[in-house]
């Protein structure tokens, strides 16, 4: 593949991997090059990280960036992944040809949520990981998706227990520390795509109407029974709502 091809950066989220997009990658066309990362501390990446705010995973798509020889792409962020894709668009706002925000949301954490992850927190430091996993992923789908896609929860579960305490511990922090980024959007240059699920818990649909109308160009989809997992949930509209959002910005 080209370095001069449009290119779509994928980030997953918090406690994910770049495997939780496996389903929808394949039928993405083929004039895209993608780049799929796993963000610091998560899959494979796992050594050496010291730092897991939202600005030090922003530099690392960056250098990623760089080394690939990828000048302007397309972001795709779910939640955590969508909290980097603005950061990265904060510092970077010339090299973002569109920014697609998957269940995520520009806003801050209100005071009950950074209170809910510290809780959190406190729950992975007495009992583990994996004890964490078995009650944090469940709630995630919308009601009527928890049990018909247990395929789909386990395999986050594994992803989640897999990942290593100071990530959670670290990013959970990291999520809280997080400013508000609506300035972004209000400023963005650049086209921006939500992707909204009625039913999410972690970024509530109230959210996601406030921030629809910020950015100068956007598109908005609205997807009912699904919850924070929209590529699993309704993976069609999701791809579909991606691929043509990129086929506006790029012209293919």
């Amino acid at each position: 593949m080209s370095a001069s091809q449009p290119t779509l950066v994928f980030l997953h989220g918090f406690a994910e991997s770049r495997e939780i997009w496996s389903d929808l990658l394949p039928g993405l066309p083929a004039d895209y090059r993608v780049l799929n990362l796993n963000l610091l501390g998560h899959g494979t990446n796992i050594h050496d990280v010291r730092d897991y705010s939202m600005e030090a995973q922003a530099r690392y798509v960056a250098d990623k960036l760089q080394a690939a020889g990828v000048g302007k792409a397309l972001f795709v962020g779910h939640s955590m992944g969508g909290y980097v894709a603005l950061a990265f668009a904060e510092r970077w706002p010339e090299r973002v040809a569109g920014l697609a925000l998957v269940n995520s949301s520009a806003y801050a954490d209100t005071e009950e949520k950074k209170a809910s992850r510290e809780k959190n927190v406190a729950f992975v430091e007495r009992h583990g990981v994996e004890k964490f996993m078995e009650s944090f992923i469940r709630p995630l789908f919308a009601p009527a998706n928890r049990e018909a896609m247990g395929r789909q929860r386990e395999f986050l579960e594994e992803i989640g227990k897999a990942t290593p305490a100071d990530t959670i511990t670290g990013g959970m922090r990291a999520m809280a520390a997080r400013p508000d980024r609506t300035k972004v959007l209000r400023q963005a240059k650049f086209p921006v795509l939500l992707v909204a699920g009625k039913e999410d818990v972690a970024v509530p649909l109230e959210q996601s109407i406030a921030q629809a109308p910020l950015p100068p160009v956007a598109h908005a989809l609205f997807l009912a029974d699904v919850g924070h997992l929209a590529y699993f949930e309704r993976p069609a509209e999701t791809r579909r709502a991606i691929v043509d959002f990129a086929a506006g910005i790029f012209g293919l």
